[in-house]
């Protein structure tokens, strides 16, 4: 069976028919599904700003907008708003169908028009899409019936990728037009299956289910999503029962609880990374490589992660189009001293700079940069914590104001290599720190290769390239826990997307 977002649907209702006699009755008590979430929702524009492409939000906005293109659970693309999709012969341009019967929330239908405007605006830099570089490849978007044609400025071989990707929502041309920027921001509306009722700044968002969704009314009438950014508070919340699902939970606390809760725990396609910028000490290899081998990779997940999550070595993931599993960049303390050594750093004299994380984003992010930063010290490296919060992550990186090492976790959920190594290392991007001019000749061509296998082998060089020279430090593909009440059934999503309309009762 063909799992798409209808079907899951569908099947969310006919569950509820056969089993209502026998559902638990603190499942049949819900009628208000309450999330506690792990970041605040900095603004409702999921196409512009630097919120549009933090991944760690997309579910929300997925519960609101729709994406040109639907992702499906195991991250294969299904028909969304789009039906069809494809180029013409020889690539110059590209066309897509646009879905019979979907409205907005405001009851006026979703056209052509919406879809070609939406397309139009992220491509224009004056809107400030931060993947305005990625849309710009598209011009001339028209409409012709159901279809809307655009022509191809410069082939970019992922173009439909990201249509169910970072920024690839569809907005509503008129309603938009109409109340502005401002507007949109106070009182945003989409064609997704959920509409907001109410909204709090830093504190909570209330959804309540669009009846009219053309993929089937979701199963739970009104969600409340509550914003709580610190992990213990989160365990707190679905344990005393005030949410009935939460997520990126201590590993320890998840043993814990799923036995008298509901727990899942699989693969995503995130990336626990340490972003290195080009400033400072960071500009000797020697020191970028030490750094890279005095990490023991292996036992802080054993040890910190009890055992959730997969060492990786590069910023490819096995489940990537350019995994390449001869990479490797093996824990090897001595020679991590043996560098330092060479550029005059020992444990006596050790080599110092910053390094930034969050605490409590992501399951023991703090902790593991406690541990890697007691690892480095043994080799004769002394760096010093910062916390921040995800945001300022954000807005540093932006500015490319980020300290010399930087703990992230980067979210590829189309599972191709422009948007891992790609968008993290590509001097030009606005998603990394890294500006060599070396790397950026390696890349620059790949973009618009239109030899698959050639691209994705040009690809596979380039991460052999960044991982001998230590230009960012991969370490980990994560295991997301989720747990929730028993009768609350969650579908887990491989990009980590937490979504309620994929939630049901048992």
């Amino acid at each position: 069976m063909k799992l798409n977002r209808r079907a899951l649907l569908q099947l969310s209702c006919a569950t509820i028919a056969v089993a209502a006699i026998g559902l638990p009755a603190r499942a049949q008590a819900i009628e208000e599904l309450v999330i506690a979430y792990n970041v605040n929702l900095p603004a409702w524009d999921p196409t512009t700003g630097p919120s549009a492409v933090n991944p760690t939000i997309q579910g929300i906005y997925q519960s609101v907008f729709d994406q040109f293109i639907l992702q499906q659970p195991d991250l294969k693309p299904a028909p969304g708003i789009l039906t069809e999709w494809g180029w013409n012969d020889d690539k110059t341009q590209v066309w897509m169908t646009v879905r019979d019967g979907v409205t907005w929330h405001d009851g006026s239908a979703l056209t052509a028009e919406d879809v070609a405007w939406s397309l139009a605006r992220v491509a224009d830099p004056a809107t400030g899409s931060p993947i305005q570089f990625v849309w710009g490849t598209l011009t001339n978007h028209r409409v012709e019936g159901k279809k809307v044609l655009a022509d191809v400025a410069q082939f970019d071989p992922t173009i439909f990728k990201w249509m169910y990707f970072l920024t690839g929502y569809v907005l509503p041309k008129a309603y938009y037009t109409k109340v502005g920027a401002a507007g949109f921001e106070a009182a945003p509306i989409g064609s997704g299956p959920y509409m907001v009722e109410k909204f709090e700044r830093d504190a909570f968002v209330r959804l309540k289910a669009n009846a009219n969704y053309w993929g089937g009314k979701p199963e739970f009438e009104t969600v409340t999503i509550k914003f709580v950014t610190d992990a213990a508070a989160r365990v707190a919340e679905v344990e005393s029962g005030n949410a009935h699902v939460t997520l990126e939970v201590p590993y320890e606390e998840y043993d814990r609880l799923k036995a008298t809760l509901t727990g899942t725990a699989t693969p995503i396609s995130d990336i626990g990374m340490i972003f290195l910028n080009d400033i400072e000490v960071m500009l000797d290899p020697n020191v970028r490589r030490a750094a890279a081998h005095a990490i023991d990779k292996q036992t802080i997940i054993d040890r910190l992660l009890k055992g959730y999550g997969v060492a990786i070595d590069t910023l490819e993931t096995p489940e990537y189009d350019a995994y390449d599993a001869s990479i490797k960049v093996p824990y090897d303390p001595d020679l991590a001293v043996k560098l330092l050594a060479e550029s005059g750093y020992s444990v006596d004299n050790p080599v110092k700079f910053k390094i930034q994380t969050t605490k409590g984003f992501k399951p023991k992010d703090y902790e593991m940069i406690q541990a890697i930063v007691g690892l480095w010290r043994k080799v004769g490296i002394e760096a010093e914590i910062e916390t921040y919060e995800i945001a300022k992550h954000y807005e540093l990186r932006a500015a490319d104001q980020l300290a010399p090492a930087a703990f992230y976790n980067w979210g590829n959920s189309v599972g191709d290599p422009t948007t891992s190594t790609g968008f993290a290392m590509f001097g030009p991007s606005p998603h990394s720190v890294w500006d060599g001019k070396d790397l950026i000749e390696m890349i620059g061509p790949l973009w618009g290769e239109k030899d698959e296998a050639k691209r994705i082998d040009g690809w596979k060089k380039v991460d052999a390239y960044i991982a001998e020279n230590a230009l960012v430090i991969p370490l980990l593909q994560y295991v997301q826990p989720i747990l929730s009440a028993k009768g609350v059934v969650v579908t887990p999503h491989a990009s980590g997307a937490l979504l309620p309309y994929l939630m049901k009762r048992a």
